[in-house]
């Protein structure tokens, strides 16, 4: 299907989208496969490999756990958190996962499982995709039931191994369904111009091909709070985050210490001289809470689902005239701001990548500011250019960014990147709002170079924990 904003936008579980949304959602399909071919029953061993950048910091993104959770049958749409504790408890005290039984505990097959079970290959690189990973299962004699390969390509997209082709010429015929279809900014900007609307209208128009009005309404409302509901939830956490590294959470303390400031305010009023404080604010505890292995919306990846909060925040409580603005009104910014982000994610997601073990954090945290930028710019009233060149100036200035988590946790420098790229899509957005809308780079040309980057970008600062900051800071 042609990518949609539902599709940039999902709801799944930290720390990771493409080693952990991903990884669980592909090995959910093939524990299903197993139960439509009918070969559940016959299951008496499992084995699993990973690949590349999978298995070089699946330990701290969370791969090994989602993967097990996927076989069980969970989605990372739906599984909440306290059932992956649940979950792993259990796998852990008995040595045994319940193959395909997360609906139906009693139609699952037990199934022995050891670490022994998952191989690791970090220095093997499969063909189509870094985030390769490769199940297969045996009967009793040792005859393989069934097997598949999958790649993890970002954003928690998965692809399965032989079907690319097939699933882009689907993609392409998808397409041809839409109203108003698109690829690149320059087609965006022509489609603009041809009917005389806004970035978010052509969205929306598109989105109407598969959902009423309401349901895409109703669904951006509800991503939003999944949103919100994220930061309440992170707010309540204190202590250092899992891991090992001894991250201290520090968004419960800046919360607390924001509220003292205006606490002779009404409690909904957000002194604007504090503003950059509030957006970092939710950027980290969007991120901390993702860190955790809690619930957050992809945005357009787990590592980087905190800056679209945090500046979706900001234009509802910092920009021009939301101090008096009803709730239908905020309600409306909320869609506008979420479909024209989602209109400049399908241009990354088309034309080059949104995963860093491809590209680079430039095509995470770099591809977030700047759908970022465009929302805000869309919300305070720019035109088509000037929403095109706050997404350009944004993505300009993350090019390069490189992907070296330390220990191979979502945390360092994951979570204050976030907010620093949060702050970098405002001044995007007010930049480009200053300007007429004409601009010397195209968004185009800033796209495709990420993309000419991220493939010039050495592996080692791909997602591997093999350089920059994972090497050269000490863990303990």
């Amino acid at each position: 299907m042609a990518v949609g904003v539902f599709d940039l936008f999902s709801i799944g579980i930290g720390p990771s989208s493409s080693h952990t949304v991903g990884p669980m959602r592909a090995a959910a399909v093939f524990a299903g496969e197993l139960k439509a071919l009918g070969k559940l029953e016959r299951v008496a061993s499992l084995r699993v490999d990973l690949y590349g950048s999978l298995a070089a910091t699946g330990r701290g993104h969370g791969t090994m756990t989602a993967v097990l959770l996927g076989l069980e049958g969970y989605h990372p749409e739906e599984i909440l958190p306290e059932e992956v504790e649940e979950r792993l408890a259990s796998i852990a005290e008995t040595g045994t996962l319940n193959l395909c039984g997360a609906v139906d505990p009693e139609s699952g097959v037990a199934l022995p499982y050891g670490e022994a079970d998952m191989v690791l290959h970090p220095l093997t690189v499969l063909p189509r995709h870094t985030n390769g990973m490769r199940f297969s299962v045996s009967d009793a004699e040792g005859e393989v039931l069934h097997e598949a390969t999958f790649f993890s390509v970002g954003g928690g997209f998965i692809v399965r191994e032989g079907e690319e082709d097939a699933a882009q010429k689907e993609l392409e015929e998808s397409k041809k369904e839409l109203p108003l279809p698109f690829r690149t900014a320059a087609e965006l900007m022509g489609r603009c111009s041809s009917k005389g609307l806004g970035i978010s209208d052509i969205m929306f128009i598109n989105e109407r091909a598969s959902r009423t009005e309401e349901e895409i309404r109703e669904g951006l409302l509800h991503i939003y709070s999944v949103m919100e509901g994220c930061v309440e939830v992170s707010l309540k956490r204190e202590g250092v985050l899992p891991g090992g590294l001894k991250v201290r959470r520090r968004a419960p303390d800046w919360h607390e210490r924001l509220l003292k400031e205006t606490k002779d305010q009404d409690p909904d009023y957000r002194d604007p001289k504090y503003w950059q404080e509030w957006v970092n604010l939710i950027a980290l505890a969007v991120n901390e809470e993702n860190a955790s292995g809690g619930r957050v919306v992809t945005a357009p990846t787990n590592g980087a689902a905190g800056i679209i909060p945090a500046v979706l925040y900001y234009a509802l409580h910092f920009a021009p005239g939301m101090d008096k603005a009803t709730q239908q009104d905020r309600d409306e910014t909320i869609v506008k701001f979420l479909l024209a982000a989602g209109a400049v994610g399908v241009l990354y997601k088309e034309q080059a990548s949104i995963s860093g073990a491809e590209v680079g954090c430039q095509g995470e945290v770099g591809s977030a500011s700047s759908m970022a930028a465009a929302g805000l710019a869309e919300v305070m009233g720019g035109s088509p250019g000037q929403v095109e060149n706050a997404a350009e100036i944004a993505m300009e200035h993350n090019l390069g960014l490189t992907c070296d988590p330390i220990g191979g946790l979502v945390q360092i420098p994951c979570i204050e990147r976030n907010a620093i790229a949060a702050a970098k899509a405002i001044n995007a957005a007010k930049m480009a709002l200053w300007g007429d809308g004409t601009h010397r780079v195209s968004l185009d040309e800033v796209i495709v170079t990420m993309r000419e980057t991220g493939k010039d970008m050495s592996s080692k600062y791909k997602e591997t924990a093999m350089g920059g900051l994972a090497v050269n800071v000490v863990e303990c």
